[in-house]
């Protein structure tokens, strides 16, 4: 009993960011169609798998949705989908508005079967700029948004991406926002809306937020850029015996790190004495902290830190933190028995509400799993459906 009972999606989505959103939106419970192609989601070769086309990326981004099979470059597929799209709240796609159009499958088509749409639109460039036709990918993205000069200032000078598709997750929940507000105006107005949620745009607002700097000013006072996060030693901090995450931010927690580390000396120290002063002087700060934390463990650490009420936490890797005891005490990553895969790990819906619960809607389907019973919803008959699956226009899943 989500927030989102009863909104229908239409889910034309592929890869990460469009999946990665509507499948936000079906855990609030929305009811997700997934449309497909013959070949099925990309995604779904990904990794390690049990099953050909059940890939652990796939079933990470695509749970709470049905999923149906149709080829969009024939007649009748298109006309399945518009079907689909009249009775929908909201349709989703992340192709460039380029392809929607020559599918016949563009706003200024799809509003006219239903008002009420909300049609989104999760790609890499705003159509009013040069690049509107460009391909766009989380890696260009990151790039062209200066993370990898970012990472390079704060290392060994060699850019690198970002390790996790951060651009395509942080655009997706971009996307839900953007959807949501739009379903508000909708029962507010009656009328739905085209709404674009561009790569490009998101992300330099996204990354300029912290490092516009003195760019903010015209002209400018400095070149941008956040200090005390492109300080070289603003890392996990190197131990005796391992690596710990310590934060010393504010004056009180500076307070209680020095009486916690007999480091007197600092308290008087202009450049630690006050925010102020660490602030200018953030690289000596950090420094120094880097020195202090190594003369001691891990564990022996944590214990001061934790007792001193300094921010502290573990630096784990990604089997440690599968076994954290708060994540194990909240059940973020429950072991679930999926249909056709077998054990699995799911990730619970973070966000908690007080009256409408919100948990996954069902485990990530098989292609064309729901094929025959959405293709009923809309009104076909079952000689009807054989005869689009052996003509080639959909697909339906066969028995695992």
């Amino acid at each position: 009993m989500g927030p989102l009972q009863g909104i229908k999606v239409v889910d034309m989505t592929t890869v990460l960011m469009g999946p990665y959103a509507t499948q936000m939106l079906g855990d609030y419970g929305a009811d997700v169609i997934k449309v497909e192609s013959p070949d099925g989601d990309v995604t779904r070769q990904i990794g390690p798998t049990r099953h050909p086309g059940m890939g652990p990326v796939f079933l990470n981004t695509n749970r709470s949705k049905r999923s149906i099979c149709l080829d969009l470059k024939k007649p009748a597929g298109r006309d399945a989908v518009l079907r689909l799209i009249a009775k929908a709240d909201v349709l989703v796609y992340n192709v460039r508005p380029q392809a929607m159009a020559r599918l016949q499958l563009g706003y200024d088509v799809v509003s006219k079967i239903n008002p009420r749409l909300v049609y989104a639109g999760v790609f890499g460039f705003g159509q009013a700029g040069p690049y509107a036709a460009k391909p766009a990918y989380d890696d260009l993205i990151q790039g062209a948004t200066a993370l990898p000069a970012l990472m390079a200032q704060t290392s060994d000078g060699v850019p690198r991406y970002v390790p996790n598709a951060l651009v395509d997750r942080i655009v997706g929940l971009t996307a839900v926002g953007a959807i949501c507000a739009s379903l508000v105006h909708r029962d507010r107005t009656g009328q739905g809306q085209r709404v674009d949620i561009p790569m490009f745009e998101t992300m330099a607002g996204f990354v300029m937020g912290d490092h516009m700097g003195g760019l903010t000013y015209d002209p400018p006072l400095d070149k941008g850029g956040y200090a005390r996060h492109l300080s070289p030693d603003r890392r996990p901090y190197k131990t005796s015996d391992g690596y710990i995450c310590v934060i010393v931010y504010n004056d009180k927690q500076w307070e209680n790190f020095f009486r916690a580390t007999g480091r007197d000396d600092l308290r008087s120290d202009p450049k630690f004495a006050t925010f102020a002063g660490r602030a200018v002087n953030i690289d000596v700060v950090y420094a120094e902290l880097a020195r202090i934390l190594l003369t001691k463990t891990t564990a022996q650490w944590n214990g001061i830190l934790e007792k001193a009420d300094v921010p502290v936490m573990p630096m784990h890797d990604l089997e440690t933190l599968l076994q954290d005891p708060h994540i194990v005490a909240t059940d973020v990553f429950p072991v679930t028995e999926h249909p056709t895969e077998g054990r699995i790990r799911n990730m619970k819906v973070s966000a908690r509400w007080s009256e409408t619960t919100a948990e996954p809607q069902r485990l990530a389907p098989r292609l064309g799993q729901h094929g025959e019973e959405i293709l009923r919803e809309a009104g076909y008959s079952t000689e009807e459906i054989a005869a689009m699956a052996r003509d080639g226009v959909t697909r339906l899943a066969t028995n695992p």
